[in-house]
């Protein structure tokens, strides 16, 4: 059996341009379920995202909706990081630069004691993305 863990954000109505940006920046595919393709028929709710993913050829996923406005929501101060790890400096770059822009850098892209390569931001939308390459440590 193959397990594959998939980021779930929760929005509070930017779900739809969060997962539209993010095809942008990782060049997959943008499939959205809207509550008024639910049936939802009220007015306030139904462009809503009841249901969003963006995947991409390389194994990068990533699932989002808007919380129905009748539940609790809160984004909450650093409730999560979403990790990009990956092995190539020249791809998580490209990654870097777009997910850069409107966000908050945290630290910087560049090496690090704990990896060749390491930076952490805080995007537009208040997702805190983690983005390395894996040290790698020999055995002993």
């Amino acid at each position: 059996m193959t397990i594959a863990v998939t980021p779930h954000l929760n929005f509070r109505g930017a779900a739809r341009e969060a997962l539209e940006f993010y095809r942008t920046v990782f060049d997959g595919e943008l499939a959205i379920i809207s509550y008024a393709d639910m049936g939802t028929a009220d007015a306030d709710t139904a462009a809503l995202v009841v249901w969003g993913q963006v995947s991409a050829e390389n194994g990068f996923r990533i699932m989002a909706y808007d919380v129905y406005p009748h539940l609790p929501w809160d984004q909450g101060h650093d409730p999560f990081f979403v990790s990009v790890r990956g092995t190539d400096a020249a791809e998580l770059t490209r990654y870097w630069k777009k997910l850069s822009d409107g966000a908050t850098v945290r630290q910087p892209l560049d090496a690090s004691p704990w990896a060749p390569l390491y930076g952490q931001l805080t995007d537009r939308f208040g997702v805190t993305w983690v983005l390395d390459i894996a040290a790698t440590h020999p055995a002993g």
